[in-house]
């Protein structure tokens, strides 16, 4: 069962859901026969230029920090030796999503007082929740790399926060590092260790006792997980064990369906165009519309594209005969071949990204003609999930031009427009925002996405969703998160925003700030009076 993605996850504030997506997760992946995660992933993220900004939870500290907690647990269960549970791994330790530009794998340059009032408690959250192990990350901390930063792993994480578990690289971290002493266990996904080792120790570079201490956090790890005592503990032990690994049996699909509803995020609502009518036509346009691989979101796995319930999937099973859904794809996700070669490049099965190879104008008259036969329009756009993962920086946060021209005809037809988004990372749409009569941010919302977004749509479930990171106005705005310290110039009367730390080119503050959501409730103020004066 492939959840909401975990930035759409944290939208939701809803700890119970978390949790119960965790926990449903490690069960899973205990019947697989895993034994070990490396989640979850818990990087503060205040530049959505990242990629990785899909994987966490958000730019809050205190948020974050509880997630951290909820995952754990959810994942280890009441011990992570039992069979239905698993070991978490916290990541990527750390700072790894305050690297600059929002490039992946770059330098962090930060101040203590910044660590360790906004960066670093996530981390030591998921450690007090007994985070079985740790993954290390690949950026540079004030110009020492993460995996030999023996500040960071011995100072802070084994004798501050007492740390004893399993201390794992990210994958390559460790291939031109000199002798460090920053004592990382195991090296992900390489024989490095069993290459060099004997050679480091023959040539006294390396003491006995460095390999006997990781060795000894290794197996104390797989002690924990109970493999000494049954190390066969979670093959053939699910209560559900078909042959087939994917059998439809095996789905959680109505917590997935419960969750996902729950992450939804209403941006806009202008004249109360949402929910829709059941009985209406409507129009279903976009390249997302019918994208059963992207609607999964990044690093989805062993999730099964065939399972997934597409938005035209979702719609068409609610409407049935009451209403009619036109579907026209009316643009590709983007016309930039250099983009869309490297998208299929992460693919390493099949391509993630299959044009439709009419003309553009073609595509975009076809959406047109079925917005005019339709009552109300929903366009289904954003970015491939490609596009939101590890190495996926971008410098442009819009829409891509040829989704954008899409919008542009649809809302020249005058019909309502309503724009359900599908991203792992904030956008600038400030365009789209004011083009658009309603706007539902659904994110990557998994398996059963498109019936949790149809659910909300046709008001079958009230939005309740709330954004767990600020969506900037422009990608110049960037950083922009809700708790800013104070600056050292205070305001000065008569004189402009920009005298106080203000851009003087555009609008003052975010399109949409942290904790926002809207829902179809109304509230009013009637009848008041004061106790006294």
């Amino acid at each position: 069962t492939i959840f909401p993605i975990s930035l759409a996850l944290a939208s939701s504030w809803d700890m119970e859901a978390i949790g119960r997506s965790g926990r449903i997760a490690a069960q899973e992946a205990a019947a697989d026969s895993l034994d070990i995660t490396f989640a979850p992933m818990v990087d503060i993220s205040r530049d959505p230029r990242w990629g990785r900004t899909s994987e966490g939870f958000g730019e809050d500290t205190y948020l974050v920090s509880r997630i951290a907690e909820v995952m754990v647990k959810a994942f280890q269960g009441v011990s992570p030796a039992n069979a239905d549970s698993i070991m978490a791994s916290v990541k990527h330790f750390a700072l790894y999503g305050a690297v600059e530009g929002g490039r992946d794998y770059n330098v962090v340059d930060m101040s203590p007082v910044k660590m360790y009032q906004d960066y670093l408690p996530p981390y030591h959250a998921a450690i007090k929740a007994g985070s079985g192990g740790v993954m290390v990350a690949l950026n540079s901390i004030n110009g020492v790399p993460a995996t030999a930063n023996t500040w960071l792993m011995n100072d802070l994480l084994r004798k501050d926060w007492g740390f004893k578990g399993l201390a794992v690289s990210d994958h390559g971290a460790i291939f031109e590092l000199i002798k460090h002493g920053a004592g990382i266990d195991m090296s992900m996904n390489d024989s490095l260790y069993g290459k060099e080792l004997p050679g480091l120790l023959k040539s006294g570079d390396i003491e006995q006792s460095d390999i006997d201490n990781a060795v000894r956090e290794v197996l104390g790890a797989k002690y924990d997980m109970g493999l000494f005592k049954d190390p066969y503990l979670r093959i053939g032990k699910a209560e559900d064990d078909p042959a087939d690994t994917y059998a439809e049996s095996r789905l959680h699909r109505a917590d997935a369906r419960d969750i996902a509803r729950r992450s939804l995020v209403l941006l806009k609502n202008q004249n109360n165009t949402l929910p829709l009518k059941k009985s209406a036509t409507i129009a279903l346009v976009g390249p997302l519309a019918k994208a059963p691989i992207d609607i999964m979101g990044s690093w989805a796995a062993a999730g099964k594209p065939e399972q997934s319930v597409t938005l035209l999937d979702g719609l068409n099973a609610v409407i049935g005969e009451k209403g009619k859904i036109i579907y026209a794809r009316g643009a590709n996700i983007t016309n930039d071949k250099a983009v869309v070669d490297y998208l299929n490049f992460l693919n390493f099965d099949a391509p993630e990204v299959v044009d439709d190879t009419r003309p553009a104008q073609v595509m975009i008259d076809e959406a047109v003609k079925a917005a005019k036969d339709a009552d109300v329009v929903v366009a289904a756009v954003g970015e491939s999930r490609g596009m939101s993962h590890e190495s996926s920086s971008r410098t442009d946060l819009n829409i891509p031009q040829s989704q954008r021209d899409l919008i542009k005809a649809l809302k020249a037809t005058g019909k309502p427009l309503v724009l359900v988004l599908m991203n792992g990372r904030p956008l600038s749409i400030l365009e789209e925002t004011q083009q658009a009569d309603a706007i539902l941010e659904t994110w990557f919302a998994g398996t059963e996405g498109g019936n949790a977004i149809a659910d909300v749509l046709f008001g079958d479930y009230n939005p309740s969703g709330k954004l767990p990171i600020t969506f900037p106005r422009s990608v110049g705005q960037i950083p922009t998160y809700y708790n800013h310290l104070t600056i050292g110039r205070p305001f000065t009367p008569g004189k402009p925003g920009n005298y106080t730390s203000q851009y003087f080119d555009d609008t003052t503050g975010p399109l949409f700030p942290f904790g926002y959501g809207l829902s179809y409730t109304t509230f009013g103020l009637s009848d008041m009076a004061l106790s006294s004066t």
